[in-house]
């Protein structure tokens, strides 16, 4: 059995996370991901909708496992070019206006190029008081190109459709161990996800690693992958809010950095999202004890992964969550503690391959007479 190395992990998730890629533009993190995954596995594809699908066979091959991870960030689009070259714009996926005014950008047109740029909108000095006081709607802001024309932005190659995404890298906090970036969601689960790919020298399932796409915009990516794969066991790698900041009670922290990754119970608002599967959330634990993966049981209050939606696939797909506590998801600058993230990939990677085809079929459906 290989070991997930941090320093390798690190490397890549700063290619990941450096990439431009909100949902439906995933081209670039997706060419990251194939580089890496074209020396592993036994076969290696991207769908029609952009996933990229990778297989290892296992033993008796029986039984399928989907591990999935999705390439996407939120972002913005370009909807209206003004006469002096500003661009209005709007979202894609769940971006926060208060995360927005005064942000340095990356718009990337529709044929490749990169255009720098920042946010702005009326400037406070000009406002009433009590206007200054108010988060600006996305009406009123506007990413400036430095141009001053709509002539000059176009021969930049900016157009309606052109997208954006927040222009920050991948950097260590005080302590080595904590990372900043923006594109945590979902770029560690991806890093995790291939990490545990190549570290998997034997498994009795076959392992489907999944990168999606459009996650972030209706989990889009995930639902048509499993239903070309048929999953007969499923988890899914992403974030999960780690709220363990100042200011915020003990009892509303979700998750906490450091502690290891999170084995999620039920997440969505009212456990509208997933609701894991009994017997995969308590082999993901019971393997985690085995081999002493620290980890959370995480309960999430709103939000949820690609294991939603697999869960639904065809006659339905015995699914679970891990997840990487971070904080200030979906802003410019998420945080997350580097040994969460390996820990993830660990038992992602022990689960496939200490899970037998016996286990996923019998779980898949129990016949009682």
């Amino acid at each position: 059995m290989n070991e997930i190395r941090k320093e390798a992990l690190y490397a890549l998730l700063k290619k990941l996370v450096e990439a431009v890629g909100p949902s439906g533009f995933e081209d670039s993190v997706r060419d990251v991901v194939i580089d890496e995954l074209k020396n592993y596995g036994d076969s290696l594809w991207i769908d029609s909708l952009g996933n990229v699908i990778a297989v290892k066979k296992g033993s008796k091959g029986a039984a399928r496992l989907m591990i999935a991870a999705h390439m996407d960030e939120i972002g913005l689009i370009i909807s209206y070019i003004d006469e002096r070259g500003f661009l209005r714009f709007q979202p894609i996926g769940g971006v926060s206006e208060r995360t927005l005014l005064g942000q340095r950008v990356v718009v990337r047109t529709l044929n490749g190029n990169l255009v720098k740029g920042v946010i702005g909108s009326k400037p406070p000095h000009i406002m009433r008081p009590e206007e200054a006081k108010q988060v600006p709607e996305g009406k009123d802001l506007y990413i400036d190109v430095g141009v001053s024309s709509r002539a000059e932005a176009e021969k930049l190659g900016v157009t309606i459709g052109s997208i954006a995404v927040f222009e920050r890298d991948l950097t260590v906090l005080g302590n080595s161990d904590i990372i900043v970036g923006k594109a945590l969601d979902d770029r560690v689960g991806v890093a995790a996800m291939i990490e545990a790919f190549k570290a998997i020298d034997f498994s009795d399932v076959d392992v489907y690693a999944v990168a999606t796409v459009q996650e972030e915009v209706g989990l889009k990516g995930a639902r048509v992958a499993a239903y070309s794969i048929t999953p007969h066991v499923a988890l899914a790698l992403d974030v999960t809010v780690a709220s363990d900041v100042a200011g915020v009670s003990e009892q509303d922290w979700i998750t906490q950095l450091g502690k290891g990754p999170a084995i999620k119970v039920a997440d969505g608002r009212a456990a509208s999202g997933l609701i894991a599967h009994p017997a995969v959330r308590d082999k993901l634990i019971e393997i985690a004890k085995q081999y002493g993966v620290p980890y959370q049981l995480e309960v999430l209050h709103g939000g949820t992964t690609d294991a939603s939606i697999i869960a639904l696939n065809k006659e339905g797909v015995p699914a679970a969550t891990i997840s990487v506590p971070t904080r200030y998801i979906h802003s410019p600058t998420e945080v997350a503690n580097l040994n969460d993230i390996v820990m993830a990939s660990k038992l992602a990677m022990l689960f496939a391959t200490k899970i037998t085809s016996e286990w996923a079929l019998t779980i898949i459906r129990r016949n009682l007479k």
